[in-house]
């Protein structure tokens, strides 16, 4: 009876970890933010949709779109810009996905900077009045990238400015 009480205690954090990832989908990015809260973008292994969700561990309080569909894909708008050379070049790699949810836009940024050796990442969200909020993600704990969008072929490329 111990042993299956210990199991079940194990396998309640995995479960309720889970939510953020479906056994049909995988990680495109994600990370913990520094007030300890989760974001994942997620996609279907056959690339059936693409989905936003941002929440606590034990709650999901946003997922975009609600509809799992191929029509999802539509929803979101990347950009990515890439300068090489290292710090005499102030090289630099910058990578953004924005959606709109409400009214509100919603900015997910990976970036990288030569200079100072710098890696950030993080959740820009701007108001219906154009207030910015910024949610920084920590970047010990990055999976994946926004730039493997690119090689889906699913996402249109588009001049939404660059943003971190």
């Amino acid at each position: 009876m111990k042993k299956h009480f210990l199991l079940f205690l194990f396998l309640i954090p995995a479960t309720i970890w889970s939510q953020y990832l479906l056994p049909n989908e995988e990680i495109i990015y994600s990370f913990e933010t520094k007030n300890g809260k989760k974001m994942s973008l997620v996609k279907d292994k056959s690339n059936k949709y693409i989905q936003y969700r941002f929440g606590t561990k034990n709650k999901i309080e946003m997922e975009f779109p609600a509809n799992r569909t191929k029509e999802s894909w539509k929803q979101f708008h990347y950009n990515s810009y890439y300068r090489g050379g290292g710090i005499q070049n102030a090289g630099m790699e910058i990578d953004n996905l924005q959606f709109t949810n409400d009214g509100y836009k919603y900015l997910l940024f990976r970036s990288y900077h030569a200079e100072g050796e710098t890696y950030s990442a993080g959740i820009i969200i701007t108001d219906k009045k154009g207030k910015e909020t910024r949610i920084i993600g920590n970047y010990k704990t990055v999976k994946g990238c926004i730039c493997n969008l690119e090689d889906t072929a699913m996402i249109e490329i588009e001049d939404i400015g660059l943003s971190f």
